[in-house]
């Protein structure tokens, strides 16, 4: 016997028709560099993208090429998500909060033919100009200032294409159109590459109601970059369901987003939880004032990820009708794995115990297959308490790295992705992430890493020994925290901005630099000579 389904690929290609056809009249509202408000039809971004892919094969692009774009949450930007890969493109979104030697070195490894980029990012893509050489630049008027001749202006550029007369090149499902890489916490970053079939599958799952509960009547704010994994795959649901998008661009301080939020009200948003530490703090501030000009809007949910969400915040929001809902991932995984919603067996618990379910990583959702996998290689039984690393797999679970043959440190001998995060798993499927294989810090929903920061530091002249931990920080999540030990002779007059120009100058961003340096006489080692973190993170838990 045979199915007597239709054998028809999944395809980005049908959530765009479907946007421009079904949904024409729905909106995207973008904010300009001037704080002034935008909107596009989806009838109007339709044919702009069916533009944008004409005029790409104009210039050349083939199957596979790939496209970089550096660019904030906007509307050009949304339709590159979609132009690029109708051409038949790849769309590579570079991470424009990495240092300009990172950016331009994950360029060269992608390959990209072309940039597209944000004219008021010009002054950082000619930071890394010199690390790879595009073949066309292609510049986004997002400020209204003209374009320099030297760039090709991605304005001219729609109008050189025909929406009317494009035809949709001939792929299959599993065909690569868009690509991401790794934050680069233990050596050099890794792309991800995502197909057709993997980004449709995820925004399925993302709009299902134990996840997100996306549809056509919500109010979209991603506060979520459009760089970071693909801003979670929600620009491709919202065109899915034709529900409306407000992008904020560059203005994600809290005052401005609380102006977004009161001038376009969303009934659901998404960002890491350091955004909305501020936004609740900013809010809570201007009522205890009295003279507060904001509506948070009430009944909004807010899916949340990229780093835990502290109960406290939860209980926050809900004091203002506000629904925080958690989600875990990674790159690698596109990025939803897990979500921490309600479930049924929970109905009758106390507020307490809500609270806490609501702050843990949650319960795998459709499509994922999660086992927490022990040290001897058994799987930890569902108790809440026995601990293990995460493992995964699935159809929208990467199952290499570009360019890079899978490893027995990244991927098992049975196919599942080590995600390198430790956690338990309890009898209802709620995951607790409780530590990380490696190192790691996660401040504000971006990954540092303590091996390289070690590396770094301890090249400096006058150090001998250097360890790097994380740190509890209210807004941030985690901080870094370096523990040095001077080489003999050597003094700590002026050491800390010798450090910060050292790493700065090894390549860090300012973000990733250290908060604090101790100068200790030694290090505390283990029975095997390592250092021991653990006894660092003892002494400094409460500021040592």
């Amino acid at each position: 016997m045979h199915s007597t389904m239709m054998d028809v690929p999944l395809s980005l290609n049908h959530l765009l028709e479907r946007a421009g056809r079904i949904f024409g009249a729905g909106q995207v509202v973008t904010r300009r560099p001037d704080k002034s408000l935008r909107t596009h039809s989806y009838a109007e971004i339709y044919r702009r993208t069916r533009a944008l892919a004409s005029a790409l094969q104009r210039l050349g692009l083939q199957r596979g090429d790939r496209v970089a774009t550096l660019c904030w949450n906007h509307h050009a930007h949304l339709e590159c998500y979609f132009g690029i890969p109708a051409a038949g493109g790849v769309v590579h979104t570079l991470n424009l909060r990495l240092s300009p030697r990172d950016i331009g070195w994950i360029a060269g490894d992608a390959r990209d033919r072309f940039l597209i980029v944000d004219d008021i990012l010009l002054p950082l893509y000619q930071q890394f100009a010199a690390h790879h050489a595009f073949e066309k630049v292609i510049v986004v008027p997002y400020s209204g200032a003209a374009v320099s001749d030297e760039f090709v202006d991605y304005e001219a550029l729609l109008q050189s294409g025909d929406p009317d007369g494009f035809v949709y090149p001939q792929h299959a499902e599993n065909d690569p159109v868009a690509m991401c890489y790794t934050s680069g916490t233990t050596g050099r970053a890794k792309g991800v590459v995502y197909s057709h079939r993997s980004l449709i599958l995820h925004a399925l799952v993302l709009c299902t109601a134990d996840a997100t509960a996306l549809r056509n009547a919500d109010v979209v704010l991603p506060v979520t970059p459009m760089f970071h994994v693909n801003a979670w795959g929600m620009p491709y649901a919202a065109l899915m369901l034709g529900a409306k998008l407000v992008l904020p661009g560059p203005h994600l301080q809290p005052a401005d987003l609380l102006d977004l939020m009161t001038a376009e009200p969303p009934t659901l948003s998404l960002g890491v939880p350091t955004i909305w530490m501020g936004l609740i703090q900013t809010y809570d501030a201007a009522i205890a004032s009295g003279n507060c000009r904001w509506q948070l809007p009430n009944g909004m949910r807010s899916f949340v990820g990229g780093a835990a969400v502290p109960e406290s915040l939860i209980r926050a929001f809900a004091k203002h009708g506000v629904t925080l809902v958690q989600g875990w991932g990674m790159t690698e995984t596109s990025p939803l794995a897990s979500s921490s919603y309600l479930r049924r067996e929970l109905q009758d618990a106390g507020q307490d115990e809500r609270f806490r379910r609501a702050a843990l990583a949650g319960v795998p959702v459709p499509l994922v297959d999660v086992r927490i996998r022990c040290d001897d290689g058994s799987d930890a039984p569902m108790n809440g308490k026995t601990m293990g690393e995460i493992q995964c797999r699935g159809p929208y679970i990467t199952a290499s790295y570009h360019g890079v043959p899978p490893t027995p440190d990244k991927f098992t001998a049975d196919g599942w992705l080590r995600t390198g995060d430790v956690a338990t798993m309890d009898e209802l499927g709620y995951i607790r992430i409780t530590d990380r294989t490696k190192d790691l810090i996660k401040s504000g929903g971006e990954w540092i890493s303590s091996v390289d920061l070690e590396n770094a530091l301890m090249a400096h002249a006058s150090l001998a020994e250097a360890a790097v931990i994380a740190i509890a920080h209210e807004k941030w999540g985690e901080r870094p925290l370096a523990c040095v030990v001077l080489k003999p002779g050597q003094h700590a007059t002026q050491l800390v901005p010798e450090l910060e120009a050292h790493l700065q100058q090894a390549g860090f961003a300012k973000w990733q630099l250290p908060d604090c340096y101790e100068v200790l006489d030694a290090l505390p080692r283990t029975s095997t000579g390592k250092f021991n973190k653990l006894a660092l993170r003892e002494r400094f838990a409460c500021g040592g």
